[in-house]
C-alpha cells in the first residue's frame, strides 16, 4: 500500500472540503516511531486504539506519547465492560486499511469515538492514512466537526504512571 492512491478517508475529506496535508514517512508500526519518522511531536500524533465497550466495537483516540486508561474510560462512559479489542474482532471492519493503521474516523465505520482531552489542546492532529507509511494532518477543529467524538480524560503518560 502507500503511494498516491486516494483512500476512502481522503475522498471523504475532499467531499467535506477539509484542508489536510499528507505526510509520507518511513514505514513504522508504532505511533512513537511514526512521530519520529514524520518529525511530528508524539503529542500531535493520534493513535487509534480499538476497544469493546459493553460488547460494541469503538475507537479510543489518544496521543502517541500516552497509553489508554481503560478504567477511566469505563468510569466516564458508565459501561459495565471495557476492554481492548483483539485484531480478529476488528480487522474486517477496515477493508480499506492495513491492519493497525485505521484512521480515527469512527463515523466512517459506524463506531463511537472517544478522544483523549489532551488531543483537543493542539491546533492540529495527525494520524495514519490507512497504511503504515503515510499520515494525514488536519486541524483539530475540522476533526471535531466531522467526527463529533466524545472527549474524555482517558490517557496517561506511562513514565508518570509508575
Amino acid at each position: 500500500m502507500g503511494g498516491f492512491v486516494m483512500t476512502h478517508l481522503e475522498e471523504y475529506l475532499n467531499k467535506e472540503q477539509v484542508n489536510f496535508r499528507r505526510i509520507i514517512h518511513s514505514r513504522a508500526y508504532t505511533a512513537q516511531k511514526t512521530a519520529a519518522y514524520a518529525h511530528i511531536s508524539g503529542k500531535e500524533i493520534a493513535k487509534t486504539v480499538m476497544i469493546k465497550v459493553d460488547g460494541r466495537l469503538c475507537m479510543a483516540v489518544i496521543p502517541a506519547s500516552t497509553n489508554l486508561d481503560i478504567n477511566a474510560l469505563k468510569k466516564a462512559t458508565g459501561a459495565k465492560d471495557v476492554r481492548l479489542a483483539n485484531e480478529l474482532e476488528f480487522k474486517n471492519q477496515f477493508t480499506d486499511c492495513e491492519v493497525g493503521a485505521m484512521p480515527p474516523f469512527g463515523n466512517l465505520y459506524n463506531m463511537d469515538v472517544f478522544v483523549a482531552s489532551e488531543l483537543t489542546k493542539d491546533p492540529f492532529i495527525a494520524f495514519n492514512a490507512c497504511n503504515h507509511s503515510e499520515l494525514i494532518q488536519l486541524s483539530y477543529k475540522d476533526y471535531q466537526r466531522l467526527v463529533k467524538p466524545i472527549v474524555l480524560d482517558i490517557a496517561y503518560h506511562p513514565a508518570l504512571h509508575n
